[in-house]
């Protein structure tokens, strides 16, 4: 599900393996173990599911539909950013106009106004003037300024997982950013690549769309067309065609591929239960009828994504409760009697991709069997959770793609979504995750309506409103740059500016608008800012 869908359900008691090992077959080389620091709960930026942030004018649709359309985290507190100062997140006067008015100052939006406390908002200006590096191009084919590229790429350094966030689920020139520096990182020698894209998609998606990408096994609009439906539509669009239509052809003519892999668990695919059951019924006869039996319910669900999806969620919530206690029983009988490399019976252990498998498995179906926040909870730490489990598998660098809401590391509605993906993965991984937000001063964006259904229209976010985070970045000299925020400590005036929360754009896959004004502060939220002068809606397909 994209940031801006809700699913519903009662509450699950009970723990659920979360099926990530600390260390173990399959652990990264390059990854060390997790931080230090005290235990708690994430509490962080959330998912998924409704609108947050931003300073969105209610403006109506521009044109109509252009195309067709484990466990809970207990984790180690996430240390806070190196080279911040200042107030922690929530702290301010509130939503008042001007560069300096979330610390108390008044300040107008211009080049004078109230001094702020370390200095006046020109101070501000002049010091992301310093720390911004001018974007020259967001077309992806375009790789010739290359200097830009290598100063984005320079700000995640060694992170073993890059977390590069779309301010809205459907427009264009952010996916193209997002791309255009995906291949600089992809064509890097040596364990400079980052050669596995994660996408906010089911990981049995991420299957399809990989071995395509590897092989040319099917037709790619045919796939996409069959996965990216439901609340998945949103990436239905020619700039995720072109991309992974890019790392097909780039898997042609070099010995080291690019993959795809998807994090999330929304729904399963038919042939992940076949490739759980397929290797019981070659290495372990013996689990076969328990692992049918367990996934009796869950088959018997509608072949396709959508409607498989809408049988799941009208469910009786007695009945999502069974099928989550099903899928978990299965995969604790596969992770319960080992997990290693070996694929044969004489092995004696399941391989850890199959139990991994049934995680997700039982990941999905428990999703469906919560409710509220805790649905929310669940499902970001789950993606974070299977995204690590990646990078340590393969031992390969991750770009993962998804909304700014999930990969951000504080919450913009923390009563509704108290933990994201981001927060997570900073948990699990320390400083070998990196979070990239994106920016606009005003974008086209497809979204669904606030009516519902599947249908996509093109809306507009108009102008960023005075006083709020855009509205001052785009008073940066340069039209479209990007800036490290952990660098901008010598620059207290402009530190604390960045730490403040204030209005800020954060556009779900639904349009709407009146969820969309609430405070976020880019310190704490975002490791690195890309911004946008303007963006246009996506492309859609069908």
């Amino acid at each position: 599900m994209p940031f801006g869908s809700v699913s519903t359900g009662p509450v699950l008691a009970g723990p659920v393996s979360t099926g990530l090992p600390a260390s173990g077959p399959g652990l990264s080389r390059r990854v060390p173990p997790p931080r230090g620091g005290p235990v708690r709960s994430g509490l962080v930026l959330a998912l998924a599911a409704a609108a947050v942030l931003g300073t969105v004018s209610a403006a109506p649709a521009v044109s109509a539909e252009r195309g067709a359309g484990a466990g809970t985290v207990t984790a180690q507190a996430r240390p806070p950013h190196t080279g911040h100062t200042g107030h922690p997140y929530g702290t301010g006067t509130g939503h008042a106009d001007g560069i300096g008015a979330a610390v108390g100052t008044g300040a107008t939006e211009g080049t004078g106004g109230t001094s702020h406390p370390y200095g006046s908002d020109r101070a501000v200006l002049a010091g992301l003037n310093r720390h911004a590096h001018p974007l020259r191009a967001t077309a992806p084919g375009d790789q010739r300024p290359a200097g830009d590229l290598a100063a984005l790429a320079r700000t995640t350094r060694d992170a073993e997982i890059i977390g590069f966030g779309e301010v809205t689920h459907g427009s264009k020139e952010v996916f193209d950013v997002r791309e255009r520096l995906f291949r600089y990182l992809a064509t890097r020698p040596g364990d400079a690549a980052v050669t596995t894209f994660a996408l906010e998609q089911p990981w049995s998606t991420g299957v399809r769309l990989d071995t395509w990408v590897r092989t040319g096994e099917g037709d790619l609009r045919t796939i996409m067309r069959e996965e990216f439906q439901s609340d998945y539509t949103s990436w239905r669009t020619e700039e995720f065609h072109r991309l992974f239509s890019w790392m097909r052809e780039y898997n042609r003519t070099h010995d080291r591929q690019l993959r795809v892999m998807g994090n999330d668990i929304g729904d399963i695919g038919r042939e992940q239960y076949a490739r759980v059951l397929g290797w019981a019924e070659r290495h372990r006869p013996a689990l076969l009828p328990v692992l049918r039996e367990r996934y009796a319910q869950l088959l018997a669900l509608p072949a396709g994504r959508d409607a498989r999806m809408k049988a799941l969620t009208g469910l009786p919530p007695a009945q999502r409760r069974s099928l989550a206690a099903d899928a978990q029983a299965a995969h604790r009988l596969l992770s319960g009697t080992g997990t290693g490399t070996g694929t044969g019976s004489e092995s004696g252990r399941v391989p850890a991709r199959v139990v991994q498998e049934a995680l997700v498995i039982s990941q999905m179906a428990t999703m469906y069997s919560l409710d509220g926040a805790e649905l929310h909870r669940f499902r970001d730490d789950s993606m974070a959770r299977n995204t690590v489990w990646w990078q340590r598998d393969t031992g390969e660098r991750v770009l993962a793609a998804a909304h700014n809401g999930h990969l951000a590391y504080r919450s913009a509605w923390p009563q509704q979504y108290p933990v994201t993906q981001g927060a997570a993965l900073r948990d699990l991984v320390g400083d070998d995750y990196v979070a990239i937000g994106t920016s606009v001063h005003s974008a086209g964006f497809l979204a669904r309506p606030e009516t519902g259904g599947d249908r996509r229209e093109v809306f507009d976010t108009g102008a960023a409103h005075p006083g709020s985070n855009e509205h001052t970045l785009d008073r940066v000299r340069h039209r479209d740059f990007v800036i490290d925020l952990r660098g901008t400590t010598g620059d207290r005036a402009t530190a604390a500016w960045l730490a403040a929360p204030r209005p800020t754009f954060l556009v779900p896959a639904t349009y709407v608008p009146s969820v969309m004004r609430e405070p976020q502060s880019l310190a704490e939220g975002y490791d690195v800012i890309v911004h946008l002068h303007r963006a246009e809606a996506a492309t859609p397909f069908d």
